[in-house]
């Protein structure tokens, strides 16, 4: 075959995908201009990439264009169902409600190819993707998603107050939410390394209380100097007390415990659960004006706060 007839291999958003840094999903919403939730930064860098890499889009493609429905997506695949996240959709719904605009809200474990090819079947205006919190572009790069999942700089400052100075996070044992309690172990280096803390280790439990137990019994010996555990969320929180509970231990007086999220059970356990709430609901209003392009003027949530009980 001479040189002139040889075919170079088709550039495809995958590759794109791989030379910007970011998810599919991204790639496909970026060049399409269903972006809304995605960072200038961002775009331009995918842009960047399509355009030296060559990449065209094929036709289907096109269908995914904004402004070609009033549906945005939602996707929530990983996300524990707790009071913050229902807040957020309650939120997000209305000031979609609002601008004459539909949310449909996507619970099963979809790829980003999965998730893209809903997208363009409805032509959505805009995709929202909790499940891809790990990307940047995706999640850390939404001033309102950010504010959703972080803030973790809240329980460590409480913390730091009372006294602690080693401080752990608490991460779920669950392949399903691998992605946003990574995003939360990082923020909540940083928020350590901002409070002057040596160090931040981490304790990843699972879920049944005895084998949790055995798993603390072990951090403990590693980690004699820590007195205070910052969960990732209520339900672990929860789950730490009870692994604490079946080595003897006591909240607060052996370890401090705060979770976050705020969800009702928490305070009926005993202890009850020191926690962290946040003004859910705000941070969906916000999230559905940026998702749709429109300015977020006069919706600043509410500062997250500490919501003291016995545990911490």
């Amino acid at each position: 075959m001479s040189e002139s007839t040889r075919r170079s291999p088709r550039v495809t958003a995958k590759d794109v995908a791989r030379a910007s840094g970011v998810s599919q999903t991204t790639v496909s919403f970026v060049l399409n201009g269903a972006a809304g939730h995605v960072s200038q930064k961002t775009r331009e860098r995918v842009r960047e990439a399509a355009r030296t890499l060559g990449y065209v889009p094929n036709g289907s493609a096109q269908a995914l264009r904004k402004g070609a429905s009033r549906i945005v997506l939602l996707n929530v695949e990983g996300v524990p169902t707790g009071s913050g996240l229902g807040s957020y959709i309650r939120g997000l719904d209305a000031e979609l409600a609002s601008h004459q605009h539909v949310l449909l809200v996507l619970h099963g474990h979809l790829s980003s190819q999965a998730l893209s090819d809903v997208a363009q079947a409805v032509s959505a205006r805009a995709v929202i993707d909790l499940g891809d919190a790990g990307h940047a572009d995706a999640l850390a790069t939404g001033a309102s998603l950010t504010a959703f999942s972080a803030q973790a700089d809240v329980p460590v400052r409480y913390l730091v107050e009372r006294g602690h100075r080693h401080i752990a996070t608490v991460l779920p044992d669950s392949p399903e939410l691998r992605i946003l309690a990574g995003l939360r172990e990082r923020l909540m280096r940083q928020a350590a390394d901002t409070a002057g803390l040596a160090d931040c280790p981490t304790l990843v439990l699972p879920g049944a209380p005895e084998a949790a137990g055995e798993r603390l019994r072990s951090f403990r010996t590693q980690h004699p100097e820590v007195t205070a555990l910052a969960a990732y969320n209520d339900d672990l929180a929860l789950v730490t007390l009870a692994a604490m509970r079946h080595l003897g231990l006591r909240a607060p007086e052996d370890l401090a415990v705060i979770g976050f999220d705020d969800t009702p059970h928490g305070a009926l356990f005993s202890p009850a659960l020191t926690t962290v709430r946040l003004d859910a609901e705000s941070l969906g209003r916000i999230a559905a004006r940026d998702a749709l392009g429109l300015p977020t003027d006069g919706l600043a949530p509410e500062p997250a706060r500490v919501i003291v009980r016995q545990s911490g």
